[in-house]
């Protein structure tokens, strides 16, 4: 089975072999985690959301026409699955901090100041990391796909179904916006 190509792979998982469709989840485990943890930054969801991703695939494996590779549609499911994690995450979050935040004085809780030893090195990380989550979802979910899965503009296009300018107008407008936000580390 690992020697075949994944388009026949799939046709025989179609079938309902279930080896088939093992040997498909092992050749993309990791790189579907890694792509979810980039939007999660937690690994407990990275793991519960790339199980996710294999279920609905594989439930999902006979309507795949395979007008595009696995691989495509295999993120595409995976950035979708995380793109609604993370807006009910911000939701709830919302509500969170609404209710962390609200004393009956009126006035909001202070919340604690980082400590501050932490290297440059450390720091400007953080930033950085800080500063692509902060980014409008779209041109996140670009970037990351881009930057951090290594797509080509058309790859990223294919699995946000969207043109691939669009993604290259996203990347563009991603650097301009990062580049302001750490333009004291740059």
């Amino acid at each position: 089975m690992e020697d075949l190509p994944d388009d026949s792979l799939v046709d025989t998982a179609k079938k309902g072999n279930l080896e088939a469709f093992t040997e498909l989840v092992r050749r993309y485990q990791r790189r579907i985690y890694h792509t979810v943890f980039r939007f999660t930054k937690n690994h407990l969801d990275a793991d519960d959301l790339a199980q996710e991703t294999f279920m609905k695939a594989f439930k999902s494996l006979k309507e795949f026409k395979q007008k595009s590779s696995f691989y495509t549609w295999l993120y595409r499911i995976a950035v979708n699955l995380s793109l609604n994690f993370l807006k009910k995450k911000d939701r709830e979050k919302g509500r969170e901090d609404f209710v962390e935040n609200y004393s009956p004085s009126g006035k909001a809780k202070l919340s604690a100041s980082p400590p501050e030893n932490y290297s440059l090195k450390k720091e400007a990380g953080k930033k950085l990391s800080e500063a692509i989550n902060s980014l409008p979802l779209a041109y996140k979910v670009s970037f990351i796909l881009v930057v951090y899965q290594g797509m080509t503009h058309g790859q990223a296009a294919q699995v946000l179904r969207c043109s691939e300018n669009t993604v290259s107008w996203r990347m563009h407008k991603a650097r301009k916006i990062l580049q302001r936000k750490l333009k004291s580390y740059i």
